[in-house]
């Protein structure tokens, strides 16, 4: 196997740390939503609201596999750096472990993009029944 030069993990460093500060925004988001809706429940009792924060923490939770995914892979892409020195296949296992990690970042990503979708669904239909209301 061919050894890994400092160019091939180098190039993953800045797609993670751009994908890294996109779930960060995402994550304080979510929060600042889920603190708002929770406040209107407090207030308000309705049953729409528990929907949402139901769905917003399960966003939540997976916006924050997500970023563990994609500091490992960051992690991974390091030692794989480091590894490159001792010129040894080790490069290589961590570097592929990194592309993984990354996979794995963006499938949960993925996900919380399509439950997004529903709690757009939910808001949708409560606004529709209101207006057939009147």
């Amino acid at each position: 196997m061919d050894l890994l030069s400092y160019n091939t993990p180098g190039l993953l460093f800045p797609a993670i740390s751009l994908l890294m500060l996109a779930f960060t925004n995402r994550f304080f988001g979510l929060t600042s939503l889920a603190r708002q809706l929770l406040e209107k429940y407090r207030e308000t009792r309705e049953e729409l609201l528990v929907a949402q924060v139901k769905n917003l923490r399960f966003r939540i939770s997976l916006v924050r596999y997500s970023q563990s995914f994609g500091i490992l892979s960051l992690i991974s892409c390091t030692l794989s750096i480091g590894s490159i020195s001792l010129h040894n296949n080790l490069a290589w296992f961590f570097f592929g472990a990194s592309l993984l990690l990354m996979i794995f970042s963006l499938v949960y990503s993925l996900l919380e993009i399509h439950y997004s979708t529903k709690a757009l669904k939910i808001e949708i239909e409560d606004a529709l029944k209101e207006n057939s209301h009147e």
